[in-house]
């Protein structure tokens, strides 16, 4: 009864629909605004004009960048004249190349004279196009060959396999796939702990408030009215996500097709100006994908959910206790959670640590540590770690969650009917194991 009216009550709030529905549409306006800002690349044209000291034009041209934004005009003029034909605003800004002294030269800069400094963006641009043409130069000058010069390149590729042949191989995208999954987890753990956590915190904090527990206690015992609000609690927060997962999606297609944003686009690299070998962008796609098929997901996605509902059970009942000791002061609530939200502050930075390493001791102990393992181990998933570690972690967890329920059943029992009265620590700590 608790739980269905914990569950209902907040699922019919005007606030709760109004929220999980403006959510999708906040998410989906955020999209199109990022969209515009990223894809807007200014209405400024430089024409620069180049005064080639070095003599390195001398039989070559700088090419236009590729969005039309910059121009460049070989001239014979000299700096003097370009100098004061920029300030007619016949050109954008003149470039001085230098003499190119010594042909083995790692460095060469290259002076801009405008009336106002180059966005960061132009900067990019004018250094790329220069040293294009500088390496073309010294390839000239040193009678290279372009052609022979590129298959100097080596892409090496590791590729990861294990002694015992009846295992199944895996790669170098074990990793990723691995720091994915961990900071999938790590957010979502956040995210429901802020939100959810707390709103059971405020919920008990609310009828402590307005003396309605001291009604529902007559009829009930303190334990479970405090499971009653977490397990109810956690429904709504669950099925506010399962709308999300619909929603979200479907409002940034629609919002891709009102606006004619091209999905595929904002989903290409421009290659050439990244300087990435397609065939191995491609090849490393495919790793990636393939390492996706070989995971075991019918192993991790249970696992998955089993860490997700285990860390908010964990957590949930920490907030519902410290609901219970404090009274109407919101300072007092925040003084009071932090302890709770500390460990998964800290779970998260080791998360992207133990990717990195999933074999050092410290992703082993913190796999296995209850207040870490609903978002350390998830990271661990995709590297396969042993059985044994994996079934002592659960264990682990399970008993935590049955100890910080009781612990912190302990305390909302004492708490909830104690009005007028601050509680520190130490207070609480006498609670946990008063008779």
């Amino acid at each position: 009864m608790i739980v269905q009216r914990e569950y209902l009550t907040r699922v019919k709030k005007k606030s709760f629909i109004v929220t999980t529905l403006l959510t999708p549409f906040a998410f989906a306006l955020f999209f199109v605004v990022v969209f515009f800002i990223l894809s807007y690349e200014g209405d400024k044209v430089l024409n620069i004009a180049v005064f080639d000291e070095s003599g390195i034009l001398e039989n070559r041209n700088i090419p236009s960048s590729k969005d039309g934004s910059i121009h460049y005009i070989k001239t014979t003029d000299s700096l003097a004249e370009l100098k004061k034909k920029t300030e007619e605003e016949k050109y954008s800004a003149v470039l001085k190349l230098p003499t190119l002294r010594n042909i083995q030269a790692k460095d060469y800069t290259i002076t801009y004279f405008s009336e106002s400094d180059p966005g960061l963006d132009d900067v990019d641009k004018i250094e790329a196009a220069i040293k294009n043409v500088i390496r073309d130069y010294k390839m000239e000058k040193l009678e290279l060959d372009k052609e022979q010069l590129k298959l100097l390149d080596t892409k090496v590729i590791l590729d990861p396999d294990p002694l015992d042949e009846t295992k199944e191989d895996s790669s170098s995208f074990s990793g990723i796939v691995g720091a994915m999954l961990g900071m999938i987890m790590g957010m979502l753990m956040y995210f429901v702990v802020i939100f959810y956590g707390m709103g059971v915190m405020r919920s008990v904090m609310e009828e402590k408030m307005n003396r309605i527990v001291e009604v529902i206690v007559s009829s009930v015992n303190p334990f479970q009215l405090m499971m009653g609000k977490i397990i109810g609690v956690g429904g709504v927060g669950l099925t506010q996500l399962l709308i999300w997962v619909v929603l979200i999606p479907l409002m940034y297609m629609g919002a891709a097709l009102i606006f004619g944003i091209d999905l595929e686009s904002m989903n290409t690299v421009d290659l050439e100006s990244a300087q990435i070998d397609p065939e191995d962008m491609e090849q490393q796609v495919m790793l990636l994908m393939n390492e996706l098929r070989n995971l075991n997901w019918w192993k991790i996605v249970p696992l998955f959910v089993f860490y997700f509902l285990g860390g908010y059970l964990l957590y949930a009942a920490m907030f519902a206790a410290v609901g219970a000791a404090v009274g109407d002061d919101l300072g007092e609530s925040q003084t009071l959670s932090i302890p709770v939200m500390i460990p998964i502050a800290i779970a998260i930075y080791i998360m992207v640590a133990v990717v990195r390493s999933p074999e050092s001791s410290l992703a082993l102990y913190s796999s296995m540590f209850p207040l870490f393992s609903p978002i350390v181990m998830p990271g661990l998933l995709a590297f396969d770690p042993p059985a044994w570690q994996i079934a002592l972690s659960v264990v682990f967890l399970i008993l935590a969650i049955l100890f910080f329920t009781w612990l912190a059943g302990r305390i909302f029992r004492i708490g909830i009917l104690l009005y007028g009265k601050k509680v520190g620590f130490k207070e609480i700590g006498k609670w946990m194991f008063r008779g």
